[in-house]
């Protein structure tokens, strides 16, 4: 059972936490120390991690259970102690892809958000042509709820506007930024690499410590290194430089895609919608209240 109360913790690795962890072992502090440092001034992921130490886990095991963003940290920290690669160093720069990947998604919801605040005012037009035939002065609402047309465009209508926000709700969904760091794995390979051990020693231990199997891009890396003849560290950290650029570009490719494809449900749903809400009460409201004369 842990001991303490436990603190609310971040959704993701906070870039400034593992810099300053990088600062304090550079200086010299023992690596618990440091996290307890962390934790004396406030910290909420330190202070849980501290929470599990305390517990009986070990370090790396207790990083990695601050949630699923710190197992990347955890990886890394379990890696470096492995081969004896300076840990300081390595957690500087898993701190830089932290900070690269949050940044990209910060900007990837900006890009976001207008396409979908749009999607979302626009969902409420239906719901405006009602109120607009209420102030023309036609009796929508009763149209809508009393006669058998009126019911029927009230259901059609309804199911139409629930159906254009859960259609732009799930598009908006699958542009958003995934939360994963992107060239992590090439990242942990690199920091393997650093402390001399050999390419297939080095991919074991980035599988023992949760850093996941080998991707198709990293592992031609490592073939490039292996024919060239040339170290990998470097060229597996450029390669997850350029990974996070593509992400990035990515992104932006699908949130400018976004705002055409939003003009799907627009057309498809809301505006039929409007027409069923908003204009055909108005029309049955004058065909009901218009006398027949032969």
């Amino acid at each position: 059972m842990l001991t303490g109360r436990r603190r609310p913790l971040p959704p993701g690795p906070d870039a400034a936490v593992v810099l300053r962890l990088a600062v304090l072992l550079q200086a010299g502090v023992a690596p618990e120390p440091a996290w307890r440092h962390l934790a004396a001034v406030g910290d909420a992921t330190a202070a849980a991690v501290i929470d599990r130490v305390d517990a009986g886990d070990d370090l790396p095991a207790a990083i990695g259970a601050a949630g699923p963003g710190w197992r990347d940290v955890s990886a890394a920290w379990r890696i470096a102690q492995t081969v004896g690669a300076p840990l300081a160093g390595s957690l500087r720069g898993i701190a830089a892809a932290v900070q690269d990947a949050a940044q990209t998604r910060d900007e990837l919801r900006v890009a976001l958000a207008e396409p979908a605040g749009t999607a979302k005012l626009m969902s409420w037009l239906p719901l405006v042509g009602v109120a607009l035939g209420a102030a023309l002065g036609f009796n929508t609402l009763r149209t809508l709820a009393a006669t058998p047309l009126g019911l029927a465009c009230t259901v059609a209508g309804i199911g139409l506007v629930l159906a254009a926000r859960r259609w732009s709700t799930v598009m908006v969904r699958r542009a958003e930024p995934d939360a994963a760091v992107p060239g992590m794995t090439a990242d942990l390979m690199a920091i393997a690499l650093s402390g001399g051990v050999s390419l297939a020693r080095a991919e074991r231990i980035v599988a023992e410590a949760g850093g996941g199997a080998i991707d198709d891009e990293t592992a031609g890396i490592l073939t490039l290194s292996r024919t060239a003849g040339v170290p990998a560290a470097e060229l597996l950290r450029a390669s997850a430089s350029l990974a996070r650029h593509r992400a990035r570009t990515e992104g932006r490719m699908r949130a400018a895609r976004l705002s055409s494809r939003l003009l799907v449900p627009l057309g498809v749903c809301t505006l039929p919608a409007f027409l069923l809400l908003g204009v055909a009460p108005m029309l049955l409201s004058v065909l009901t209240s218009t006398p027949l004369s032969l």
